[in-house]
């Protein structure tokens, strides 16, 4: 192979790998022999840690995804997580002497790890930052979402961040939704949650809000209705696994971002926060014998 640079849109990067194997440059054959046989962990590395285990130099790493028809490794690394996140079910698994109990386990665990990983690079992290900061200001924070998983998920963002002493609430009824965003105003935030990012009551939620001075923040997918209304848009797209009877990722991923979002806040707001979590932590131990570290509000 001579190594032709030229850019066409990939989206099966495994596919494309295992098309040119054999073919590749031979520092970059290495690579490719690397990751291939290392699909799951490869989405975890990070560029230098490919290049030593591949044994060759970052600049190989980086030749390598641009053969592939990648821009560059994160680029590269965000195809190769898309690709095993929608094809784990084809890409080996469990061996035919588990359990189907095993293999549920395998299946579901996996599915999640390497979806939280595929989350992971597509988090913008200035969009993380703008978001902590208008939630760190905030002197009330509604979480709203419709629907079974977008609602549990305003529920938790209720649940995590009450316990960073700012008031907090959580609703999934689109008339409620409605009523709540008119009551906000300056120093408010709205929170709005969606998996598709179109659902009419949050979109008119977020505009009475903002019409009254409140700010806005949006978790769903990207370029969507939802996403283009808030001031403040973390923004992303998690395919949905085709098996009905497994839990919804883009669920687990919004959980894991808002655990993201509480933390980076309560590193805002250190002291105080301290102090509502020793309160908090003091009035659980009237109901536990248990005087040890465990999460406050187990």
């Amino acid at each position: 192979m001579t190594g032709d640079r030229t850019m066409t849109k990939i989206i099966d990067v495994i596919s494309q790998m295992r098309k040119l194997d054999g073919r590749f440059p031979k520092r970059e054959q290495r690579v490719a022999d690397f990751v291939l046989s290392n699909l799951e962990r490869a989405t975890r590395l990070t560029q230098n840690e490919i290049a030593e285990a591949a044994d060759v130099s970052v600049a190989t790493v980086n030749r390598f995804c641009q053969t592939v028809g990648c821009e560059g490794f994160r680029d590269f690394n965000i195809k190769l997580a898309q690709s095993v996140a929608v094809s784990l079910q084809y890409l080996g698994g469990p061996s035919r002497t588990d359990s189907e109990s095993e293999q549920l386990v395998t299946q579901v665990f996996g599915a999640l790890v390497d979806t939280l990983n595929l989350a992971r690079f597509q988090l913008d992290s200035e969009a993380v930052e703008q978001a902590v900061s208008v939630l760190a200001n905030a002197r009330r924070i509604s979480f709203i979402g419709v629907g079974g998983g977008s609602a549990n998920v305003a529920r938790e963002g209720a649940n995590r961040f009450f316990r960073l002493g700012i008031p907090t609430e959580a609703h999934a009824d689109g008339y409620f939704q409605r009523m709540l965003a008119s009551t906000l105003s300056d120093g408010d935030v709205i929170f709005a949650i969606s998996a598709s990012g179109h659902p009419a009551e949050l979109l008119d939620s977020v505009a009475i809000a903002r019409q009254y001075g409140a700010k806005s923040i949006s978790l769903t997918k990207a370029g969507t209705p939802l996403a283009k209304s808030a001031d403040v848009s973390i923004e992303i797209d998690i395919p949905e696994d085709q098996d009905i009877y497994k839990p919804s990722a883009s669920r687990l991923v919004f959980i894991a971002i808002i655990d993201v979002l509480a933390a980076g806040t309560a590193r805002k707001r250190p002291e105080s926060v301290k102090e509502y979590l020793r309160r908090i932590r003091t009035s659980m131990i009237a109901l536990s014998e248990d005087m040890g570290p465990k999460p406050i509000g187990d």
